[in-house]
């Protein structure tokens, strides 16, 4: 069985709610990237999403638009990312997310991105910019080498267009909770709840909710609602703040032991 679809089965069954999170590969390196995957296992962390550098990253807000920058100057390429996941799965069964802009796909050409990417070790792409009306071969691919294919469903998502994305879907929804960019915020959205509950109408894949969630209290308050809570900024600004530290790896954990134990 897929890992992720594994993984959440298994949340489920103990009635926990998922902890997901985002960093970017190669930021500041592949060798730290590989020990934070690690790290996070160990730390109770589900499911992990890397994000592929990309020099064009549209989705993003400045703390992960210069995480990928990081990961671009640190060298990173779409084959070294596969190799690092390769020797994750040396030491760690951790479920594997790749968040990636189609251009890069596309540019090492879609069969053979799948096949590296399930070869590897990858369990899932989250295509940001692919729209799934134009995915079919995408996904025909993807259902072949069982991995699932993550769909974004965003605020400002009509319901009838919901029920199109969602039908699509394995493994996980991603609800972005904010409209815009990623990035840390001060708040989580007062709608939330009924967001969810639209999509809800529509699929019983798990949601996952992003974009903006940046502590403890927040990562908390979305546990409520949804089955699995996703931290990628405020991870990310611990890199930044902590990259050139002997002991990133370990300062980094301890911020996301404090967003896990609110999470579960």
């Amino acid at each position: 069985m897929n890992r992720i679809v594994e993984r959440f089965a298994h949340l489920k069954s103990r009635r926990q709610k998922g902890f997901v999170v985002y960093i970017g590969a190669g930021d500041p390196n592949l060798q730290t990237t590989r020990d934070l995957a690690v790290a996070f296992d160990r730390n109770g962390v589900d499911v992990l999403e890397l994000g592929v550098p990309f020099s064009d990253p549209l989705a993003d807000g400045l703390v992960n638009q210069l995480a990928a920058q990081r990961g671009l100057d640190s060298g990173t390429t779409p084959s070294k990312i596969f190799d690092t996941v390769a020797a994750i799965r040396r030491e760690s069964q951790i479920p594997i997310v790749l968040y990636v802009y189609y251009n890069l796909v596309h540019r090492r050409g879609l069969e053979k991105f799948v096949a590296d990417a399930s070869r590897a070790g990858v369990d899932g792409l989250l295509a940001l910019d692919l729209p799934p009306e134009e995915a079919d071969a995408y996904e025909r691919l993807m259902k072949a080498a069982d991995l699932c294919a993550i769909w974004l469903v965003a605020p400002t998502t009509p319901e009838d267009r919901i029920e199109k994305i969602v039908r699509r879907g394995t493994g996980f929804i991603y609800y972005i909770s904010r409209e815009g960019v990623t990035g840390m915020r001060d708040a989580v959205a007062a709608n939330l709840g009924d967001r969810i509950a639209a999509i809800r109408r529509h699929t019983a894949l798990p949601i996952a909710v992003g974009f903006g969630i940046s502590n403890p209290d927040q990562a908390r308050l979305v546990a409520q609602c949804a089955e699995a809570v996703v931290v990628g900024s405020a991870v990310v600004n611990q890199i930044a703040r902590y990259g050139g530290e002997k002991d990133l790896v370990a300062r980094v954990n301890t911020f996301v032991e404090s967003l896990g134990h609110a999470i579960k």
